[in-house]
């Protein structure tokens, strides 16, 4: 009886260390974050991303405790960036901020783009997108969308669409405008908005796309016509301005940004980074600044996210391979 005893308590003794094994690690673990976390960002400070993100980052710092320091590395169109993230260790202390730019368009136009945009990196949380708008010279007879696909269709050629450069985002807006449209157009390509700007008040260009708080003060000014907006639906700030999509269903086209991570990034982690986005792109004082510079505000899932960046990806491909823009 003895031996059974001390069989059964050496039996015991053998399942509280197994518990102990499984659960003290977990009981000891230090919270993430338990050191400053950096965030990568692909452009020059005060662009959009950077102003985007070093205002989260701020907040979420404030409420972890912790330092979220941001780190421009700009260069290649934001590849370099982007790269330094996909390369990183999974561990939620190397972020980046994500943009359509160089993750939706770049891939398609740039050969050997050091990063795979949908395996290569974590979705966090889809901060804010922007959209474009379709803008005409004073001197065009058009005075709204369907009038100037009608223009274009009875002159095929013969309109010319500025952008910043081909393969670049404003062409491919162009693009998928062109192509539900069903038109054809003379492209011509500047090597910033500036000059672009000049040349569609002067007359000599006759249209562009241009994203909406660029092209505004122009419109304001009436030294341009804003025609449409691309996103699916009116600006609540600016109910006036009819949207793309009114004469082409579904029509959008805009830019994004948000927080990502490498491949791999812990489920928990990154429940954790999206909650805390989410909390500091909805206080006042960030979430209304936003507004005012021309951006929507997001507030949605990791999840949401990752088919959001999927969606876009595929969108631009497309439209790279319609117009036999293959990778340089």
């Amino acid at each position: 009886m003895v031996t059974a005893f001390s069989a059964r308590i050496d039996s015991y003794r053998i399942a509280l260390f197994i518990c102990l094994g499984l659960f003290i690690p977990t009981a000891l673990a230090e919270p993430y974050p338990n050191k400053p976390v950096r965030i990568i960002v692909s452009v020059m400070p005060g662009d959009t991303c950077d102003v985007i993100v070093r205002q989260v980052a701020f907040k979420i710092g404030e409420r972890l405790k912790q330092q979220f320091v941001v780190d421009n590395r700009s260069g290649a169109s934001g590849a370099i960036g982007h790269a330094l993230v996909a390369q990183s260790s999974p561990d939620g202390y190397t972020l980046g901020c994500g943009n359509g730019g160089s993750m939706s368009i770049l891939p398609h136009v740039l050969k050997n783009t050091p990063y795979n945009t949908l395996k290569d990196f974590s979705a966090i949380a889809l901060m804010a997108t922007n959209y474009m708008a379709l803008a005409v010279s004073m001197n065009l007879p058009p005075k709204n969308v369907s009038e100037l696909i009608s223009f274009a269709k009875q002159s095929p050629g013969h309109v010319s669409f500025g952008s910043n450069g081909e393969g670049a985002f404003l062409h491919f807006a162009t693009e998928l405008f062109r192509s539900q449209a069903g038109f054809t157009y003379l492209h011509v390509p500047f090597k910033g908005f500036p000059q672009l700007a000049g040349e569609l008040v002067s007359g000599r260009l006759d249209a562009t796309f241009g994203s909406f708080p660029t092209l505004h003060p122009y419109v304001l000014s009436k030294r341009i016509r804003l025609l449409g907006i691309g996103r699916l639906k009116r600006i609540a700030n600016y109910p006036d301005y009819p949207t793309i999509a009114e004469t082409l269903p579904g029509f959008a086209s805009g830019g994004w940004f948000g927080l990502i991570g490498p491949a791999g990034l812990p489920k928990n982690i990154v429940t954790v980074l999206n909650r805390e986005a989410n909390h500091a792109l909805s206080q006042p004082d960030i979430h209304d600044r936003l507004l005012a510079t021309g951006l929507d505000v997001s507030n949605e899932t990791a999840d949401y996210f990752t088919q959001y960046n999927r969606s876009e990806f595929e969108k631009y491909g497309k439209i790279a391979k319609e117009i036999g823009l293959a990778a340089q």
